[in-house]
């Protein structure tokens, strides 16, 4: 029921905004958010036992999914917000000259946030100093976290409401065992590390635990602007644990920049709205990149790691519930290669978590753990029809696609029309809000 609260709350603003937004990108990514959440409450409702209350608050939750739906498919048809594909890259002749193919940063990163990504420690004033050893203003992450962002705007304001500034929280080398929260009110919030390794968070939350998976996260960030850069995240409850999660993200034009999130079932959770992930170190085993978000994850290293007995290691569980939705998981000129430690496990690009799940693997070098078959199915025929999954000019001995699945939705071959529209340019529209960020990035292919 707190997952609800808080997921209705978020879904609340979002929907004010999709009304006001200024682009129709804009309006199908927070409608696309929205619905996702309802998603979200109905999976942490299903994590408990029947009651005519929970029934009751299921039936509501249904009826707002449904409404949503409708909304975002009046979208598509009046304003051209459909998320069936992105929108078709644009002519040469109407690119800037300006906007050059390789770019530190989606351009929607602000000039002042570009300078943060791109300085060292030393160079950056912070807001507030994490320090176990007493020599910060603070001596936790949560402690830091609600000093900075005190001036909360009211309940209910929207994205277009006063923004208080970017607020650099520093957290210097140490471990810190905590569950580190940012809410939706909390915008801007930027968490900077000694690097990976040195700076590291750690969590223990699980399903098996008695958490529901939304909750389970070491770092939540729910807050559009959430940047973290230079630190270890990690979930160390076990591979017999089931869901644990590592890292949630749900805020729009969120940015994770050499950065380690390392657990085994479900460790990053890309739950909503547009993200981007860059020179990153992303472990796990079942389903660890999940979630419904548009998100473009470039220049990282995946590494599927020994699971327990009987499991299967699916690098993705992308979570698409609605044609309309711009959502999708979009791999792009990343290292795929697993830990020494396993063995002869079979090792999937991904299962539809839902009925829409779209995930593109492009550009990316797949080592020779990549089972033939390539992806695997959630249960029986269920989304096989309805997916989308494609392959792009991969390298490595797991990217042979000729013993790949030959489910209608597994494109083994897409054109390079096809792949453009899942990059940074096109999926997340990251030349508007990347580039001043100063993170390295490739608008195209």
């Amino acid at each position: 029921m707190e997952d609800c609260a808080e997921l209705l709350d978020i879904s609340h603003v979002q929907l004010g905004d999709a009304l006001a937004a200024g682009s129709a990108h804009d309006a199908t990514t927070w409608l696309s958010a929205a619905l996702t959440n309802q998603g979200t409450c109905g999976d942490s409702l299903a994590a408990v036992p029947a009651t005519t209350g929970r029934e009751r608050v299921r039936s509501r939750v249904g009826a707002l999914s449904e409404y949503i739906g409708t909304a975002l498919a009046l979208h598509a048809k009046f304003k051209g917000g459909s998320g069936t594909t992105p929108p078709p890259p644009p002519s040469a002749a109407s690119t800037p000259s300006s906007s050059p193919p390789n770019r530190r940063f989606p351009s929607w990163v602000s000039d002042h946030d570009r300078k943060l990504l791109e300085s060292a420690v030393g160079g950056v004033t912070p807001d507030a100093v994490v320090a176990l050893d007493g020599s910060g203003t603070h001596g936790s992450i949560g402690e830091a976290i609600t000093a900075v962002t005190a001036a909360l705007p009211p309940v209910g304001s929207s994205e277009a409401a006063v923004r208080v500034g970017r607020k650099v929280i520093y957290v210097k080398a140490g471990r810190y065992e905590e569950s580190v929260r940012i809410s939706s009110k909390q915008k801007d919030v930027m968490l900077m590390g000694d690097g990976k390794g040195k700076t590291v968070i750690v969590g223990h939350r699980s399903v098996a635990d008695g958490y529901t998976t939304y909750d389970s996260a070491t770092v939540a960030a729910m807050g559009s602007g959430f940047i973290a850069k230079g630190m270890t995240i990690i979930n160390d409850a076990g591979p017999s644990k089931g869901q644990a999660v590592a890292l949630r993200v749900g805020g729009d034009l969120s940015v994770v920049y050499q950065c380690d999130i390392e657990a085994y079932q479900d460790t990053l959770y890309v739950h909503s709205n547009r993200q981007f992930y860059s020179e990153d170190s992303i472990s796990g085993t079942v389903d660890f990149i999940f979630g419904n978000s548009a998100v473009v994850i470039q220049n990282c290293d995946i590494h599927p790691r020994k699971p327990s007995t009987g499991q299967k290691d699916t690098i993705t569980a992308q979570g698409r519930t609605d044609p309309n939705q711009n959502t999708g998981i979009s791999i792009h000129k990343c290292r795929i290669s697993s830990t020494s430690d396993i063995g002869d496990t079979k090792v999937y690009l991904g299962r539809p978590w839902k009925k829409y799940s779209r995930t593109i693997v492009m550009e990316s070098y797949l080592d020779r753990s990549i089972t033939p078959a390539g992806w695997l199915e959630w249960s029986g025929q269920f989304a096989l029809s309805t997916l989308y999954y494609g392959e792009y000019d991969n390298t490595g001995p797991g990217a042979v696609t000729s013993g790949r699945v030959k489910w209608s939705g597994v494109h083994t071959s897409l054109s390079t029309a096809d792949a453009t529209r899942f990059t940074v340019r096109n999926f997340i529209l990251g030349d508007s809000w990347l580039g001043n960020t100063g993170v390295s990035y490739t608008s195209g292919l």
